[in-house]
């Protein structure tokens, strides 16, 4: 059985086993539409305005994107990522795990797979690219921005690939940029959660590149972990907009964890990282709401946000 987060104070949530598929590098999510609680909130002029406005955003995007010296481009990125999830009506929390820990240069970013609006919210805090699947370039207008932010394609049920896709990472970092990864191999739908595949972390030990695990989770308005942005089992890329664009109060929050460094081997760096990614001790450096209110009543008054005041 397979343990879910569900908040600090009740308990786990339990999930059937992954099947393996191709191979044992691809698992498989048992998660489905019986993971996902998605009551109906926004009313239908609401959900046409916010399509108008992602489409809005969407289209615009190459022509900002072409129009702006190469120099901005990043910053170009990170205001049409925000303008995206204001116009599917997810606000972000970034919250500053990492104490006096910076660094300079390239970097390996780690995080957990729930749906395609993580690439959003990432996205929305810092530029930077993805390793994500090769037929993510071919959906209606997020492939045309996929193509934008340099998305790494990878093919899950072809190892062969896998060389490849390190060397790329490896030379991006080496390189000075931030790239971003999804190690579970496929998407959860936020409750329940996936074991992290090593292979990728061979591009962090190849390069001597450090790793920043970023704590990805979405809360609904009472505070409570939502899954409502999951994209899991039988759902298809209209079905899991339709479910956003009809949400309300939904807050993406991006726990920035301590600093990962490789050693020679990546397996145990990925079993540090996953602890990383579970540790829920927050030592608070900042807080910081993007779209919405500039305090901690942003994330709501259920047992998630009971638990940040009481750690605040």
């Amino acid at each position: 059985m397979m343990p879910a987060l569900l908040s600090p104070e009740t308990g786990a949530l339990s999930c059937p086993p992954a099947e393996a598929t191709a191979h044992a590098w691809m698992p498989h999510s048992p998660c489905g539409s019986s993971c996902v609680d998605a009551p109906a909130q926004a009313g239908s002029l609401r959900v046409a305005a916010r399509l108008a406005g992602v489409a809005g955003v969407l289209l615009s995007f190459p022509i900002a994107h072409f129009a702006t010296p190469r120099r901005r481009r990043a910053a170009v990125q990170r205001r049409y990522a925000r303008a995206l999830l204001a116009c599917c009506g997810i606000r972000v929390r970034i919250v500053d795990n990492r104490g006096d820990q910076r660094v300079e240069g390239g970097v390996l970013v780690v995080a957990r797979h729930i749906g395609w609006t993580d690439i959003v919210a990432l996205t929305a805090f810092d530029n930077m690219s993805f390793v994500a699947r090769a037929d993510l370039v071919e959906w209606p207008m997020l492939g045309d921005v996929a193509k934008r932010v340099r998305v790494i394609p990878i093919e899950r049920e072809h190892l062969r690939q896998l060389p490849s896709v390190i060397e790329t990472m490896t030379e991006r970092v080496a390189a000075g940029e931030r790239v971003a990864f999804f190690p579970e191999g496929t998407t959860w739908c936020g409750r329940a959660h996936g074991t992290l595949r090593p292979a990728l972390f061979q591009a962090a030990v190849d390069s001597g590149t450090p790793i920043q695990p970023i704590r990805l989770r979405y809360l609904s308005a009472d505070g409570e972990l939502s899954t409502i942005p999951g994209f899991v089992g039988v759902d298809s890329l209209g079905d899991s907009i339709l479910r956003v664009l009809r949400s309300k109060g939904v807050v993406a929050e991006i726990a920035l964890q301590p600093l990962e460094y490789p050693t020679t081997d990546r397996h145990e760096l990925a079993r540090r990282c996953e602890r990383a990614l579970e540790d829920d001790t927050v030592a608070q450096a900042f807080t910081d709401v993007i779209h919405g209110s500039e305090n901690i009543a942003a994330i709501g008054a259920g047992a998630v946000r009971q638990a940040a005041v009481q750690r605040a």
